[in-house]
């Protein structure tokens, strides 16, 4: 199947997701598959939820790219996936899966996509949100506190302990892999807009061949 693969990384809360969404809203509903990476966390049920809180989960170690990588190559090869669905409550791997259908553009988003060189190489089009440091912990606190049942004082912890010297580690130096930097994620309207265009086109480019 003639599809395109977007990577598009970035540090927590920096608007990444917003921005594969807003992606998204520019073409079909069929045209665009949105797959998070973190989905892709490793399964850990052989460890009680006080031991799994404790991990971290912010270095690449912590996802099974080998399953995302079979994943996007049996979707570019035309095949239907169930992807593994991640419960940010309980720290593990649901037993649900969600089904995804193959499209003209698989958008994978994350912190750490562009810090697996096999991933990169799937990757037609690779894309880093650069966000000041001040406003991603400001969007984490605010997203894990209200969406995914945290209390303030284990997202602070968590920030220090491992996601902040993690992005400094790991996510940031993934800046380098990128085609394209976008400040700001989601907000940034006018980069959208381009890169909606750019897509088209490489969309059309593909279709052509």
């Amino acid at each position: 199947m003639n599809n395109l693969i977007i990577g598009i990384a970035g540090g927590s809360g920096s608007g990444k997701t917003t921005l594969a969404l807003r992606l998204k809203e520019r073409f079909g509903e069929d045209e665009v598959r949105l797959i998070s990476h973190d989905s892709y966390y490793k399964r850990h049920d052989e460890l009680p939820f006080e031991e799994r809180c404790k991990l971290n989960y912010d270095h690449p170690d912590a996802f099974d790219n080998d399953l995302l990588i079979e994943h996007l190559r049996e979707l570019k090869a035309g095949s239907a996936i169930d992807c593994p669905v991640y419960d940010y409550a309980d720290h593990n791997r649901s037993s649900e899966v969600q089904h995804i259908e193959p499209a003209p553009v698989l958008i994978v988003e994350g912190i750490l996509p562009l810090a697996e060189p096999e991933l990169c190489k799937l990757f037609d089009y690779k894309i880093y949100v650069d966000t000041d440091a001040d406003e991603r912990i400001l969007r984490r606190i605010l997203r894990d506190v209200k969406e995914r049942g945290r209390s303030l004082d284990s997202v602070i912890t968590q920030y220090r302990t491992t996601v902040k010297p993690m992005h400094e580690a790991f996510v940031e130096p993934s800046k380098r892999n990128a085609d394209i930097i976008i400040p700001n994620g989601g907000e940034n309207g006018p980069a959208i807009e381009m890169l909606a265009h750019h897509i088209r086109s490489l969309i059309q480019k593909a279709n052509m061949q």
